[in-house]
């Protein structure tokens, strides 16, 4: 039988979202998200340096995304089935573990296919604490908040997630570059692994945790698995992947941009502008008003990107280049934001944790993807090839807003109106 709380029925209790969840709760899932921003990179840093081969670097990099791909959303479905701790807990602790022994073949004698495949391991156990923390967050808010308060502070909730998730993508890379520049290139797998044992472990056994279900609860609030191969839903996953394509291509090309002029250890800093640009403005959205509907916000921060995208083209100096990522940060955020709002709002019952999942598992995709690719473009054909390419994941970005403005019916655009979530 599952436990149920004693505390009062949930729509008398007072105060808000803070009051549910603990001040402690938004530092814990803040760190606990960050093995995950540094494993792409890092795995890429640990190859390149044992094995003295980009292209080998890439394609473990690669082989982690593939990894998050194949298995991502099957940890978010095991989560909504059994419960978050249970899950999270078995695969922190076997993501800390294959991270570990990644580190230990890529240095030594072991054949390149063995890396490969402990790349790929390492991504398929990858820990899903951004899906996770906003499938609580949700859980918590449409169950315990009043009718009248859920929509304002719904999008609240999610531009924090995104503006932390911002903030995570924007350092990690930064903290992969100081721990392999103080210890070696090892230092930045060994540090995720020990991130993931002590943060996720915390957060895993953080009170939010939702319990695991009993059949008879699972039958009665768990909607079929056919629904999440609904094509709104579907165009959802599009966006979020066009995303992680720009976050990929963007950081590589950037790096190549940099490496030019003699300075490639600086490209992290450079793209903190972009980084935290996004991030306030991410925040920014919970003030927007709702006339401003999801479905407009889509194709119109999308177009900013775009808009960006296109200027990076003539940036032939730095200013330009700054100027450019500012242009693209206004828009990244909160189109992140509107993305992950269209996710909850159309995660069929009892599957938030398994559509959030479908979302991170398609950013992490995008980015080790165009990280590989944007590489190898940038060997083989220059910087000015690589920055094509964050051109071409913005107009994918644009172009799936614009399907998803057919995509949308009618009714759904009516409740789309009545705030950033409808929830009644």
């Amino acid at each position: 039988m599952p436990s149920t709380p004693a505390s009062p029925a949930p729509a008398a209790r007072a105060g808000g979202l803070i009051s549910r969840t603990g001040l402690a709760y938004y530092p814990v899932a803040l760190v606990a998200r960050l093995p995950f921003a540094m494993m792409v990179i890092g795995v890429l840093t640990l190859v390149v340096t044992a094995r003295e081969s980009v292209e080998l670097g890439g394609l473990t990099s690669a082989m982690v995304g593939l990894g998050v791909a194949c298995v991502g959303p099957l940890i978010g479905a095991a989560a909504d089935r059994f419960g978050q701790r249970p899950t999270l807990l078995i695969a922190g602790a076997a993501n800390s573990v294959l991270l570990g022994l990644l580190a230990w073949l890529a240095f030594g004698d072991a054949p390149i296919w063995l890396v490969f495949a402990a790349a790929f391991l390492s991504g398929a156990t990858v820990p899903q604490i951004s899906p996770m923390s906003r499938s609580r967050l949700v859980t918590i808010i449409q169950g315990e908040l009043p009718l009248a308060r859920r929509s304002r502070t719904m999008s609240t909730a999610l531009a924090y997630e995104s503006a932390a998730d911002e903030v995570i993508f924007v350092f990690g890379p930064v903290i992969v570059g100081v721990l392999a520049t103080a210890w070696g290139a090892w230092a930045p797998v060994a540090g995720a692994a020990v991130l993931t044992v002590l943060f996720v472990t915390a957060f895993a056994l953080h009170r939010t945790s939702a319990p695991a279900k009993s059949s008879e609860e699972r039958a009665a609030t768990l909607a079929p698995a056919a629904e999440l191969g609904r094509p709104a839903l579907l165009v959802t996953v599009l966006g979020i992947l066009s995303v992680g394509l720009f976050f990929g291509s963007m950081l590589t090309a950037l790096t190549a941009f940099m490496q030019d002029r003699g300075a490639a250890e600086q490209a992290g800093i450079v793209y903190g502008v972009m980084g935290v640009g996004s991030a306030i403005f991410a925040i920014g959205v919970a003030i927007l008003p709702p006339r401003f509907t999801l479905r407009a916000r889509w194709p119109v921060f999308a177009l900013l990107i775009v808009s960006g995208a296109v200027l990076l083209q003539t940036a032939d100096d730095l200013p330009r280049m700054l100027l450019s990522l500012a242009l693209m940060g206004i828009g990244i955020g909160p189109l992140l934001v509107t993305l992950y709002s269209f996710g909850a709002h159309r995660s069929p019952e009892g599957r938030s944790a398994t559509v959030m999942s479908m979302l991170g598992s398609a950013l992490m995709v995008g980015q080790s993807a165009a990280a590989a690719i944007t590489g190898a473009v940038a060997e083989q054909a220059g910087t000015r090839a690589a920055l094509l390419l964050p051109l071409g994941a913005a107009l994918l970005a644009l172009l799936s807003g614009i399907a998803n403005v057919a995509l949308t019916p009618a009714a759904e655009r009516l409740a789309l109106r009545t705030g950033p979530i409808p929830l009644d």
